[in-house]
């Protein structure tokens, strides 16, 4: 059995994992057509390459169908719950950065903190009846920053398509998304919350801690951290 590694399998994910490995002496490559989602590796003997979404990588990784796999840190800490019990991040690949953030319509002039948030909120049920709608694919890490943030009058209201417009469609008074460079917040009249961001999120590779790996995938695994120059202390265990 060889060890798996999942990669995302298509757009620039992809692309840029395929360099990222690729400079480091393992060339990745689609095999068969698109649809496919067959790849292979070649520098190191016993790699299977499994092309796989991004939102899919971090559930493989939990169940153990894979060793190792390249996604977004959102995409693990949304997906995963207690996720560092179930994954190890091995490196940080420099690409794919995004954030994770609260914005809310350009016109609340008066709203830039997260209490500012809470008091909206608290006025808009006041005047309303219902809580304010925040609009996001993002529940767990929304819903645990908020908390932290002390914004108590609100509803996540789930956004699988384009969130940025759900609050000029009425179905949402704010959201919150992953943005890299706000053009599509600003083009929908919406400003980023001067805070943190609820997360900054960047590709990521990490180690499935469920995969079983006998000798044969300890000695491939140590091979491979050593050649993309990995610390391989305490990476063959747990």
């Amino acid at each position: 059995m060889s060890v798996k590694l999942g990669v995302p399998s298509k757009g620039r994910l992809m692309e840029k994992a395929f360099q990222w490995f690729g400079e480091r002496g393992l060339t990745l490559t689609r095999t068969g057509s698109e649809r496919e989602y067959a790849g292979a590796v070649e520098g190191i003997a016993g790699i299977d390459l499994v092309l796989l979404s991004a939102g899919e990588i971090p559930r493989e990784l939990a169940a153990g169908r894979i060793h190792l796999g390249v996604t977004g840190t959102d995409l693990v800490q949304e997906k995963l719950v207690q996720w560092d019990q179930q994954v190890e991040p091995l490196a940080e690949l420099g690409f794919g950065f995004a954030d994770l953030i609260i914005a809310v319509p350009a016109a609340w002039v008066d709203v830039d903190t997260l209490d500012d948030l809470d008091a909206v909120a608290a006025a808009f049920r006041a005047r309303h009846g219902f809580r304010l709608r925040i609009a996001t694919k993002y529940h767990r890490l929304v819903r645990e920053y908020l908390r932290h943030g002390g914004v108590a009058d609100y509803q996540l209201v789930d956004s699988q398509g384009a969130t940025e417009g759900t609050v000029k469609n009425l179905t949402a008074e704010a959201i919150a998304d992953i943005t890299s460079t706000g053009e599509t917040l600003r083009a929908n009249h919406l400003k980023v919350l001067a805070e943190e961001p609820v997360l900054r999120s960047q590709a990521t590779l990490y180690r499935s801690r469920a995969a079983v790996r006998d000798e044969a995938h300890q000695a491939t695994l140590c091979a491979l951290y050593d050649r993309l120059g990995l610390d391989v202390r305490n990476r063959t265990r747990g």
